[in-house]
């Protein structure tokens, strides 16, 4: 629907550039194209929207990469030093091209190699930091591409325009791409950033309710991209920044007296007469910067938000729709006797020291162990004992210029709430979009897992609808018994969405001497990873009730691959036979045991997230910041990153091997081979 008025080439001087960067330099051309509505000629917004699809088809189908191609904006760019850019580029020497709006970017590339098109600024941002939960982010938004729809953007075959973030562009680009999706699907820009980069509204006790509403409806709709950032931003009409909820990256502004506006990530860009200036200041943590060159003024923080929350009665929508965990109807505590629970222990590898060194001390105290060294035990590939399998993953760590954060120091900028339940169409937000459950902690107990699962058993919880998918497989067929269950499991998912289940909760209760649990972690990340594959995602939360959870680092691993909340429940009745028994906690009550234990391994994925430079377990949530070590490479990419076509045995092989060891050991009359192997 679009006329083509002409193209131009665009002169540059390529001898101004070094060997590397003239053997990658593209051809520039610059596409003029026209639309009308009816007899109306398009210009603006709405001429963007319908040149949306055209980029976004020409990208996809024909390779080629438009820095702009706005109605609004021109970007030029490139592998160039700031001394080249101009030169290099005539254009911007030439009298005739005048603005009002320079969004520029210097820097040196510190997470991808430099490319001409990976360099700054992007369609709409210039961004200084990194979104340490980018992968996660990308996996959502896949997710979501099957709940898009809307009229703005003009696109009646709206796979025309997936995937919406580019694979292996920059977290810079992909950041780029979904604010774009957002402004271009109905809303401000200010507004799109705030979805994306929301201040800490969870801990903060006198906020303005109104504004406190805008940011926990849309909390239920998207996770914030989590990371130190300074996001510059300008649609050609405003231009502003935001910082991170932590301020971690500096921002600095100047306003002259005859209405220059300079806002940088250094003092003294430009040299201005300090007689000039009429007001500076400094970008504050979660604060927006905005200049509107339309009405020639700075629009003030309280301003732009209190416009936002206005904009719809978010609060109401809330009231109707957002339901409290704790307002669920109580349901019945089972207590296990000791052997049973000693049996399920022998399944799942639990040792004499896990009880006394790990266990007990958080049902004592609520916090974490700490001990004067860090672990030695042997790596798991290289181990002569069974592993779990979470014993193969390490977290990544802040690096570069990405420091971690003081989670104790700095509680007003995380958080553990999240929210459980389906999302709906991302441009398109109603009450019904926010109909979830709001859990305050990252880890739940039995009695509130019970809730979950019953949480519309009488009727009276609309649109929540729970189904438990068993994680138990024939532990006498090996590796290719466990893959066929996961297959089974994953499409039992899939029937369960179709029969209108919005909470799913995988489960590896009651195993026999037939049946062995499949890894938490290998069936939650198998089961996520299947759903984004065929975007239904975002149409449940998962849940994961496991026996093989038993410290910090399980629980973060689970959250990390998609889990709304874990329930380590052999954990918890482990270290309530302890208090029964008279073990290792003396004088300790059974009800307080289990609340400090659940409270010690929250904090400690808290404390876990903040290394990496996370703020909000709504954001670690299926970002993967982990590697593997020791695991076959198809095994891994299959069922934790999803991207394999085929999936490898080998790794499945080792998996299957350690768990019928342990298995053994419960049902030691089974004659189940449990050689256990070291992997060369």
């Amino acid at each position: 629907g679009l006329d083509v008025l002409g193209w131009r080439v665009v002169p540059v001087a390529p001898q101004l550039l070094g060997s590397g960067a003239r053997a990658t330099m593209p051809a520039f051309s610059q596409l003029f194209v026209a639309a009308r509505d009816g007899g109306r000629r398009l210009n603006g917004l709405a001429l963007d929207r319908k040149a949306f699809t055209l980029r976004k088809r020409a990208e996809r189908e024909a390779g080629v990469y438009f820095p702009s191609l706005s109605a609004r904006t021109l970007v030029y760019k490139g592998m160039l030093t700031t001394g080249q850019l101009e030169p290099f580029f005539p254009d911007l020497s030439d009298r005739r091209l005048a603005t009002a709006i320079a969004l520029v970017h210097s820097r040196f590339s510190t997470n991808t190699f430099p490319s001409w098109p990976l360099a700054h600024p992007y369609r709409f941002v210039a961004h200084n930091g990194e979104i340490n939960t980018v992968q996660g982010n990308r996996n959502w938004m896949r997710a979501r591409e099957s709940q898009l729809a809307g009229d703005l953007l003009g696109a009646d075959r709206p796979e025309r325009l997936f995937p919406v973030c580019t694979p292996d562009a920059s977290d810079s680009a992909t950041f780029d791409e979904v604010l774009e999706l957002l402004h271009l699907g109905g809303r401000s820009l200010p507004h799109s950033v705030l979805m994306m980069i929301p201040e800490a509204w969870e801990n903060h006790a006198s906020m303005d309710p109104a504004r406190r509403a805008f940011y926990q409806y849309h909390s239920t709709m998207m996770e914030p991209w989590d990371g130190p950032a300074c996001v510059t931003f300008t649609d050609g009409t405003l231009v502003g920044a935001v910082l991170d909820r932590n301020g971690l990256r500096p921002g600095r502004y100047w306003v002259t007296d005859d209405g220059l506006v300079v806002l940088s990530s250094e003092v003294g860009v430009l040299d201005i007469d300090p007689a000039k200036v009429v007001r500076k200041g400094r970008l504050q943590p979660g604060r927006m910067f905005l200049v509107d060159t339309e009405q020639h003024r700075i629009i003030e923080d309280d301003e732009i938000k209190a416009e936002l929350a206005a904009e719809h009665p978010y609060g109401e929508w809330l009231d109707a729709g957002l339901i409290d965990l704790a307002d669920l109807p109580e349901r019945e505590h089972i207590v296990h006797t000791h052997a049973s629970v000693t049996r399920r222990q022998q399944t799942f590898g639990y040792t004499e020291e896990e009880l006394r060194v790990i266990l007990a001390p958080m049902a004592k105290s609520g916090a974490e162990p700490i001990g004067s060294m860090g672990t030695d035990s042997p790596i798991a590939a290289l181990s002569d004992r069974p592993r779990l399998l979470f014993d193969y993953f390490t977290q990544l760590f802040a690096q570069v210029t990405n420091p971690p954060l003081d989670a104790i120091r700095e509680e007003l900028v995380t958080s553990l709430i999240s929210s459980l339940g389906p999302q709906g169409n991302l441009l398109a937000p109603t009450a019904a979009s926010c109909r979830s459950v709001t859990l305050p902690f990252p880890v739940i107990d039995n009695d509130e897992l019970a809730k979950l699962i019953h949480i519309n058993a009488d009727g009276d919880m609309p649109g929540l609808k729970a189904a438990t998918l068993s994680g138990l497989y024939r532990v006498s067929g090996g590796g290719d018994a466990l893959a066929a269950r996961i297959a089974e499991i994953c499409a039992e998912a899939d029937a369960a969405i179709e029969d209108g289940a919005r909470l799913i909760v995988l489960s590896d209760r009651h195993s026999d001497a037939e049946h062995a649990p499949i890894p938490s972690l290998l069936l939650t990340a198998a089961v996520h990873h299947h759903l984004i594959g065929t975007k239904q995602r975002t149409q449940v939360g998962l849940l994961v009730e496991a026996g093989d959870v038993r410290e910090v680092h399980h629980v973060a691993l689970l959250i990390g691959y998609g889990a709304a909340a874990v329930n380590p429940y052999l954990a918890m009745e482990s270290v309530e036979d302890l208090v029964r028994a008279g073990t290792f906690l003396p004088g300790v009550e059974a009800e307080d045991a289990i609340r400090n234990l659940i409270k010690a391994l929250g904090k400690g994925v808290l404390k876990v997230m903040s290394k990496m430079g996370i703020s909000t377990v709504a954001s670690y949530r299926g970002a993967q910041v982990f590697e593997a070590v020791g695991l076959d490479d198809a095994f891994v990419d299959a069922y934790f990153h999803g991207t394999a076509t085929k999936i490898g045995g080998a790794g499945l092989d080792v998996i299957a091997r350690e768990v019928a060891a342990r298995h053994a050991k419960a049902y030691p009359a089974t004659g189940i081979a449990a050689t256990h192997r070291r992997l060369d």
